[in-house]
């Protein structure tokens, strides 16, 4: 296969030449589980630090690979609006903390006063209102940022990953699941689809309402194409048999769906344990290994009763090896916290001092960071994206 058809649906030949000559490789598309895979090594990364310093280092670092290795599909285009929606997360927790005060100390830096609002006896603790100190506000800034972290990191693997081809390489017993979530995954990037077509449409027929006036005419079409993409998904999944219960008996599904559930808790407390070291033991390993056994074997016993074929299956290579470690290594370098103080991943506020910026995990975000080297650039997309509009007939006078 020549280059040109790999080209992406949406670029001209010659981006895409040029990006695959400045790399040296063929380009392709990644297996979707090792982007999935490496941004959620990295959002566990993120969490392990309220260092403000390293959180903006993980921005730069999805900004980069982002950048770098997605493609011109619909859902490639939706990560700036993951980053206004982290923006708006950090700017609603800065407010709530200072609207809903806890108290300050005499140490503290005062910034301003918000008129106080009495509270009862029963909801002693946080006042409404009140003094707004630096550290404070400071706190909750860097909370913020650390969730604004974990969306953007989930916002990179929906903008790397294509969901469709996610849904292929899961299990035969999660198949009906893994549909929900793929539709879940795909409304964000399907909306900002929308916006950008009824924005288009606005622009070429000269619209001049800006602002809140535009809202109107914004926000009508892009639910009507929301509710006409809704009523096709349903036929489609209907046409198709969706939700069909097969051959399996109500005892079979009653039973896959406990072995499942008890299986999901048991991980949730094996999580629990290994991360809270004042947690049991038993909540640590033991529990987690039997979560797991009890998963495996609801997966084992749901897929008999599911039988698909796949249509050239995505195959595990060397990159998607590559592109994985790398963010599997930044998640085990800040969590073995070895080579540096542990006291440098949350730096303290009381004193207010300026973080430091520990030399490993900076190396160990990257080297998540050459996920965006290593990986190969984007392939084509589906040929669905490539069809172009239908043109318009024009009727002539008899």
């Amino acid at each position: 296969m020549s280059t040109l058809d790999k080209a992406v649906a949406g670029s001209s030949p010659r981006s895409v030449l040029g990006r695959a000559a400045a790399s040296g490789r063929a380009p392709r598309n990644l297996h979707p589980l090792a982007w999935w895979a490496w941004a959620l090594a990295l959002a566990t990364a993120a969490s392990r630090t309220t260092n403000p310093l390293l959180l903006l280092l993980v921005l730069g670092v999805l900004g980069f690979v982002v950048t770098a290795r997605r493609s011109e599909a619909p859902w490639a285009r939706g990560f700036t609006y993951y980053l206004w929606l982290a923006l708006t997360v950090v700017a609603i927790r800065v407010v709530f903390r200072c609207v809903f005060a806890t108290g300050t100390t005499p140490h503290d830096h005062l910034l301003f006063s918000l008129p106080h609002i009495p509270t009862p006896a029963w909801y002693a603790g946080i006042e409404i209102g009140g003094p707004v100190s630096l550290e404070a506000t400071l706190s909750a800034a860097f909370d913020g940022l650390r969730l604004a972290c974990l969306i953007c990191c989930i916002g990179a693997a929906n903008t790397l990953a294509n969901p469709k081809r996610a849904l292929r390489v899961l299990p035969g017993a999660l198949y009906e699941l893994g549909v929900a979530v793929t539709v879940s995954l795909s409304v964000a990037p399907q909306l900002v689809q929308s916006v950008q077509r009824v924005a288009r449409a606005r622009r070429l027929r000269a619209g001049r309402r800006k602002g809140v006036r535009a809202l109107r005419g914004i926000v009508v079409p892009v639910l009507e194409d929301a509710l006409e993409r809704s009523l096709s998904l349903a036929a489609a999944m209907d046409s198709r048999g969706y939700g069909r219960s097969g051959t399996a008996s109500r005892r079979s599904r009653r039973l896959t769906g406990a072995l499942m559930l008890l299986g999901m808790c048991g991980l949730c407390a094996g999580v629990y344990g290994l991360l809270d070291g004042t947690a049991p033991a038993a909540l640590g390993v033991p529990a987690f290994a039997a979560g797991a056994g009890l998963c495996v074997a609801g997966l084992l016993l749901g897929g008999r009763r599911v039988r698909r074929t796949t249509y050239r299956p995505d195959r595990w290579r060397a990159a998607e090896w590559a592109v994985a470690g790398c963010g599997v290594a930044a998640a085990v370098l800040l969590f073995a916290t070895v080579g540096y103080d542990a006291t440098d991943l949350n730096p303290s506020l009381y004193p207010l001092t300026w973080p430091a910026l520990p030399l490993v995990p900076v190396l160990a975000l990257l080297l998540a960071g050459a996920a965006g080297i290593v990986s190969p650039p984007p392939g084509r997309t589906p040929a669905a994206s490539a069809v172009p509009p239908p043109v318009p007939t024009v009727r002539t006078p008899r």
